[in-house]
């Protein structure tokens, strides 16, 4: 891939992101992309294109911008306190320290080993609805799935899987654009998810530790040299059931929804589903729950002309360079063709540290979905949350025959 240098012109595009009925899919985005590397917005800067994200992603010279979104919203409490002190906020060595510290539980060797519980989790799922014919897929599996996966990280019973859905959803509010408008609903929520991640921690202090996903952030907390405090460890577990639960509901409701209009690729899922790991990597290209990554400048510097001043903010469309024309040749929804890397996991630094998990369990879900679903299609019209910041259907209604039984 070659990037054309541009000049920086004061008639860049324009996206209103804080409009609600906004659209990151929309063919005001791609004509944005077409005129310019990049787009002014009410936020900063927004970068359309692959080059331009792949490069700032990893870019020194701006830090992880998130941390800024409740500023941005003027919201205070409980969320916007946890979303400061929490790993995705932090830069340098206490971001590095805090990585460190829980890479251990978030190992590949720990998805390896829930495998078979993911399979057994889509199965026992699948099996509730499967002679219905229809049912409110998000309602149905993407959610309890999401969420009995985090019930089995932090070794609840399943059946706490509807509280837990509740909280990560009423918290996943914060990311949107009506963030102030729902800001109490949020930190009751927020608090109520803290009240949890204490009690899980209580339970397995009495227990005792084993080798298990909870029993590595509880051993960081109480072994370590540089341990985790106990604030920073109920901050880690919230953030695990928050972000398992909320990303990967939605990402895996997105890709059902993606599939259902390409019938073709869902068939051939289902009668290949070693291609399973690979349809979770296009469905995270071309329909992504975080459809931007956010950056902000540390100092003054130029980037393609452009002069970035300190402070400004710098989103990443992950969906917009994930179809760029200029980095794939056919930009369309292809489960066994080669691509460059997606940026739904972000990158760089600050790279999603729970995508193992993420992809393991989406891989599995896949893979059973296929083969027991054949023919998916809308039975009613899909409700969503706003196309922008992180999205995804509230409800997805479908129908289908039934496959092979697992």
């Amino acid at each position: 891939m070659s990037t054309m240098i541009e000049e920086p012109t004061d008639q860049a595009p324009y996206l209103d992101v804080a409009d609600p009925g906004f659209s990151i899919r929309s063919q005001v985005v791609e004509q944005a992309r077409e005129q310019s590397w990049y787009a002014r917005t009410p936020y900063g800067i927004a970068v359309l294109r692959y080059d331009e994200v792949n490069t700032l992603v990893r870019d020194r010279r701006l830090r992880q911008g998130s941390y800024a979104w409740p500023a941005h919203n003027n919201a205070h409490g409980s969320f916007s306190d946890w979303w400061m002190r929490m790993l995705l906020s932090k830069e340098g060595a206490d971001h590095s320290r805090l990585r460190r510290l829980a890479n251990p539980a978030f190992a590949p060797k720990l998805v390896k080993k829930m495998t078979p519980d993911f399979q057994r989790i889509a199965d026992e799922l699948i099996d509730d609805f499967i002679d219905a014919g229809e049912c409110d897929f998000v309602a149905a599996f993407s959610e309890p799935y999401a969420t009995q996966v985090i019930c089995l990280l932090l070794g609840l019973p399943r059946s706490e899987w509807r509280n837990l859905a509740e909280l990560a959803s009423e918290m996943g509010l914060a990311l949107g654009v009506t963030f102030k408008r729902d800001e109490a609903r949020i930190n009751a929520a927020t608090d109520k998810l803290f009240a949890y991640a204490k009690a899980v921690v209580e339970n397995i202090k009495r227990e005792g530790l084993g080798d298990d996903f909870l029993s590595s952030l509880v051993r960081a907390n109480q072994d370590d040299d540089q341990a985790l405090s106990d604030q920073e460890l109920y901050d880690m577990i919230v953030l695990a059931i928050f972000g398992g639960i909320d990303t990967t509901r939605n990402q895996i409701a997105l890709a059902l929804d993606t599939f259902i209009q390409h019938p073709a690729q869902w068939k051939l899922l289902g009668e290949q589903p070693e291609l399973a790991r690979a349809a979770v990597e296009e469905v995270m290209r071309v329909r992504p729950t975080v459809t931007w990554v956010t950056r902000e400048a540390l100092e003054d510097f130029t980037f393609q002309g452009l002069e970035i001043t300190q402070g400004t903010t710098v989103h990443l469309f992950s969906q917009s360079a994930g179809t760029d024309p200029r980095a794939f040749d056919d930009p369309g929804f292809d489960i066994t063709a080669k691509r460059c890397p997606h940026f739904g996991f972000g990158a760089g630094a600050h790279h999603c540290i729970g995508h193992f998990i993420a992809r393991g369990d989406m891989t599995v879900a896949l893979a059973k979905l296929a083969q027991r679903l054949l023919d998916p299609e809308y039975a009613g019209t899909p409700e969503w949350l706003p196309d922008s910041g992180n999205t995804g259907p509230v409800r997805l209604p479908i129908r289908f025959r039934a496959g092979r039984a697992a």
